[in-house]
């Protein structure tokens, strides 16, 4: 496993554009341009004694070299000349693939809404006969000002879970929705669970190209941004997406190829989400390390709790940043779980995590792609409350 902190110095020096040691003599020898070795050798005007010119041969047939003609050698011949460093490109362009087969769009219901209706009238009655109202228009202020905030280098903020079924991806879908929605600079979801991840269905997206594992050997420091984003799927409120298959069976993807898209990627986006693999997966370890926020998804049950709280406890015996800058959303997946949910939330923040729960909604557990206006309003406030409490912490962390 890589070192965190190292790979966090690479990133900030990149950020800096300043070189670290020993890139550039890589990038060239890659491209078999090696600047030492042309300071020292001499011209080839020096290398080579001068000879007497040979006859000229007639063009037709081949030529005969003569008792005076030097044999062709690569010392001989003038060297060819370097060419100039170029955006690298995979050898065959990847064919756009729908998010969902065909054979199966016709199955999906029509979305629903996060809470049934007596619950949205009883509520707006609420507002209207007290004073509720004007005190959550006020804390939504706040939450927004704090999502707000400006950052001097791209947060990244990863979102992982004990095991399947627990709500990560529905987790980072919110987070990275709720940070384009109130962030000005581009916001970039990156989806490092190859095996089938679900978040381009979350999102909404309808068709995929490039993926994670291909931008690993496509992207260069020279690259702007419109050359970033021509390898991405535009979402709304000026947001994007990276997958990380095209729901291929056997899809993967490594530690390295991973660092080399996020090192890259930092410097064009404000917040980037990242949907990782369920742990110990590697490149969920990788992450987690080398982000400035942690998410832990995990589901309000027995077990759920129980396998995180082991976890919890594990992160005690390393560095104080590492569980200091988690936070766990306990996501009810059922509207009467059989755990007291605040109970709960309350053992798993004795272990020093920030603990957010997120209510039952009915649009989120169908499964399909996300609609905000769907989501039932206590839903969004507490969606809200996470990504601000998310980004608080990323900010704590340079």
């Amino acid at each position: 496993m890589p070192n965190a902190d190292n790979w966090q110095g690479d990133v900030l020096r990149d950020l800096r554009g300043t070189p670290p040691p020993q890139r550039a003599q890589s990038h060239g020898a890659a491209h078999g341009h090696h600047p030492a070795q042309e300071q020292q050798q001499p011209p080839q005007e020096q290398r080579q004694p001068p000879q007497e010119q040979p006859q000229p041969q007639p063009r037709t047939g081949a030529r005969t070299p003569g008792p005076n003609t030097p044999a062709s050698s690569p010392a001989s011949s003038p060297a060819p000349a370097t060419p100039p460093a170029r955006t690298r490109r995979p050898a065959r362009s990847p064919d756009s693939r729908p998010v969902v087969d065909s054979a199966l769009s016709g199955t999906a219901r029509r979305p629903r809404q996060g809470e049934p209706a007596a619950a949205r009238v009883s509520r707006a009655i609420r507002r209207i006969v007290s004073s509720s109202a004007a005190r959550e228009v006020a804390e939504i202020t706040r939450t927004a000002e704090r999502i707000q905030q400006p950052v001097t280098t791209g947060r990244q903020i990863a979102v992982t879970s004990i095991r399947g079924g627990a709500g990560k991806t529905t987790v980072a879908a919110l987070l990275g929705t709720a940070y384009a929605h109130y962030r000005q600079d581009p916001v970039l979801l990156v989806e490092a669970d190859p095996a089938l991840g679900s978040l381009p269905l979350r999102l909404g997206a309808e068709t995929l190209r490039w993926t994670t594992a291909d931008l690993a050997d496509i992207v260069e420091p020279q690259m702007s941004l419109l050359d970033v984003t021509g390898y991405l799927v535009q979402l709304p409120d000026n947001a994007w997406l990276l997958p990380g298959s095209q729901g291929r069976i056997g899809a993967m993807l490594d530690t390295a190829a991973y660092e080399r898209v996020m090192v890259a990627l930092r410097r064009y986006f404000g917040v980037t989400v990242v949907d990782c693999e369920t742990l110990p997966a590697e490149v969920a370890r990788v992450a987690l390390s080398a982000a400035q926020a942690r998410v832990l998804a995990a589901p309000a049950t027995l077990d759920g709790i129980t396998s995180t709280y082991a976890v919890l406890q594990w992160m005690q015996g390393l560095p104080r940043h590492m569980i200091a800058g988690t936070v766990v959303a306990l996501t009810s997946t059922t509207s009467r779980p059989g755990i007291d949910v605040e109970d709960a939330a309350e053992k798993l923040r004795s272990t020093g995590a920030t603990v957010h729960v997120l209510p039952h909604d009915r649009h989120l557990a169908a499964g399909g792609a996300l609609r905000t206006e769907l989501l039932a309003r206590p839903t969004r406030l507490a969606a809200t409350r996470l990504a601000a409490e998310v980004f608080q912490l990323s900010q704590k962390r340079r």
